[in-house]
């Protein structure tokens, strides 16, 4: 029996724009400088058996489906907001946007 494990995903939480940092004439906007967004990214997904599952514990590596390159959603607050690829700056993994998402045509809230 195989069990479909939940997608790792990466979040960070951006933290606000300084008030000495803020656009000057943001205007009403400006407010929204202190909103606080969850962003993640699905880095891949994969099907583990219950005993391999039993077995992962701290240092346990995971193959997952992406890789450098490879396309990724980014969310913020579980919206797609953007597309990107997977880059490696200094050792790091990143996502490199390549896409930000609108709203749909004719969706005048």
């Amino acid at each position: 029996m195989k069990v479909a494990e939940e997608a790792p995903v990466v979040e960070a939480t951006l933290d606000p724009v300084p008030a000495a940092k803020q656009p000057t004439g943001a205007g009403p906007a400006g407010m929204l400088f202190d909103v606080n967004l969850q962003i993640s990214v699905e880095l891949g997904r994969t099907v583990l058996p219950i005993k391999d599952v039993l077995r992962l514990g701290p240092g346990s590596v995971v193959e997952l489906s992406k890789s450098v390159g490879d396309p990724v959603d980014v969310f913020a607050n579980d919206k797609l907001i953007a597309r990107g690829e997977l880059v490696v700056v200094d050792s790091i993994v990143a996502v490199r946007i390549t896409q930000l998402v609108g709203a749909p045509q004719g969706a005048g809230h």
